[in-house]
């Protein structure tokens, strides 16, 4: 269980499902700060967000680092053109 995050990065496993998400997300940002990105599962819609807080200690000085949004718009994305793809129901969705 030691080398679970480390076997993963290396090609083991597709994704780690972690009981509590602050034990997930340590190693996570360790490894990827500037592009991981959370995915919240059991809802009844999509939900992407980025990993790291709202920084609003570098507001308006020019230092954000737009990966990890950039990450989850792009998985976002990913995610609805294959379901569109799946399933006739998810092509009626109304995207707001």
């Amino acid at each position: 269980a030691d080398t679970l995050f480390w076997q993963a990065v290396n090609g083991k496993f597709d994704g780690i499902v972690a009981m509590y998400h602050d034990q997930g997300l340590i190693p996570v940002k360790l490894l990827a700060f500037d592009s991981s990105v959370n995915v919240t599962l059991g809802l009844p819609f999509l939900r992407t967000s980025v990993d790291h807080g709202t920084a609003f200690d570098i507001v308006g000085q020019n230092k954000a680092n737009p990966g990890s949004m950039k990450q989850a718009i792009k998985l976002a994305c990913q995610f609805a053109s294959t379901q569109m793809q799946k399933s006739p129901a998810a092509r009626r969705i109304t995207w707001l």
